[in-house]
């Protein structure tokens, strides 16, 4: 039986809307997007933690916090659903009964949101954090729903449709920090 979760941080984007590939940026004070990443997810529970690279990878890998697993997607870039793809192919060899999935321009997300959202799930699992009427991030999918998620993904369909139509479960993250998306100046 699969136990225990991964999370999953997508780092591919080339920054297009920010000048900055999303592995490269940090926040005002200096601390790199990706160490909080990880953190958040660390202290949320999850067991196992995965950065997906894509712009500029080996340029970021310095910035990945020790012990902490890299995947580069296909093609050095890859955007949401490249990254995304290129995760859970990676997430296939585990044990993990489900994977916790956030960006890396969320540096406002908390554990709470995490914990949140991932609290009692299992293999079967599909939710996703919503803040007020707007759903975001962090989005928890369980083992069940890997490889159709990953099919979908390779058809050209987003993970947003996939949610959406699979009934992903809203899980209330109101007044939680991380909602949205941070564009450097």
């Amino acid at each position: 039986m699969a136990e225990g979760r991964i999370g999953l941080v997508l780092a591919a984007g080339a920054g297009s809307r920010c000048g900055v590939p999303d592995a490269l940026a940090r926040t005002p004070e200096g601390a790199p997007w990706l160490e909080q990443a990880t953190t958040a997810l660390q202290g949320g529970g999850c067991d196992d933690v995965l950065v997906v690279l894509g712009a500029m990878a080996e340029t970021a890998l310095h910035l990945v916090p020790p012990g902490i697993g890299v995947v580069v997607a296909r093609g050095g870039h890859g955007g949401g659903s490249a990254a995304l793809l290129a995760g859970l192919q990676a997430c296939v060899s585990s044990d993990a009964a489900s994977v916790v999935v956030t960006l890396v321009d969320l540096p406002g997300l908390v554990t709470e949101a995490i914990r949140r959202v991932a609290a009692d799930a299992g293999a079967v699992d599909l939710r996703r954090a919503t803040y007020g009427d707007v759903a975001g991030h962090p989005v928890l999918v369980g083992r069940d729903h890997w490889s159709p998620l990953a099919h979908a993904l390779t058809s050209g369909a987003g993970a947003g449709s996939y949610l959406a139509a699979h009934g992903a479960a809203a899980i209330d993250c109101t007044g939680l920090d991380g909602a949205a998306e941070v564009e450097v100046a």
